[in-house]
């Protein structure tokens, strides 16, 4: 009967322990860009002209949705190399939603600001770490991925920012970050 039971209990910890693989992801692209391998004139054959009061220098350009009321930001180095690329919700954005060609400010699995923060999980597993964050006095959940394990040749971190749930409602990305190095 011990043995039985013993069995039973190792059959058990197998099967669950099976049944909840360890799913890791790595993402290569946001907004159709790659950092660490596409340069800022890729970004401009997309784009076309960022917007230049916004334009701090000549390694950061950005661009406005007004029909989706996003950013997309892309910081590069001194060889026109891109480094960082950052979607982000922007409530502030304002303009006439004139129809155009869909912006594919989203990452290459598919996560969009305005997905819900489960979605992360969902696309890329479980984070490397979670800690709590703010923006514009707004209590953020900070998502940080490291894909070193990935090898050298793909962006090495991604960081998600989602507000946080809320009576029971999972909360929603409001800000993806791709970059080519440790941010």
């Amino acid at each position: 009967m011990r043995l039985r039971l013993a069995i039973s209990a190792i059959a058990l910890l197998v099967a669950t322990t099976n049944a909840v693989p360890s799913r890791r992801a790595n993402e290569l692209t946001l907004a159709g860009l790659r950092p660490g391998r596409d340069v800022a004139r890729t970004a401009l054959q997309l784009y076309k002209k960022p917007n230049l009061h916004r334009q701090n220098e000549e390694s950061e350009m950005d661009w406005e949705s007004s029909c989706q009321k996003q950013t997309l930001a892309v910081e590069t180095d001194s060889s026109q190399k891109i480094q960082t690329i950052r979607a982000t919700e922007a409530d502030w954005v304002i303009g006439d939603c004139v129809p155009e060609a869909p912006r594919p400010w989203r990452t290459g699995r598919g996560l969009r600001v305005w997905d819900s923060a489960d979605r992360v999980n969902k696309l890329y597993g479980e984070p490397d770490s979670r800690s709590p964050s703010t923006k514009d006095g707004q209590r953020l959940e900070l998502l940080y991925y490291a894909f070193d394990w990935a090898g050298p040749d793909v962006p090495q971190v991604m960081e998600v920012l989602c507000t946080v749930e809320k009576d029971r409602k999972p909360g929603r990305v409001v800000e993806i970050t791709l970059a080519a190095s440790s941010l």
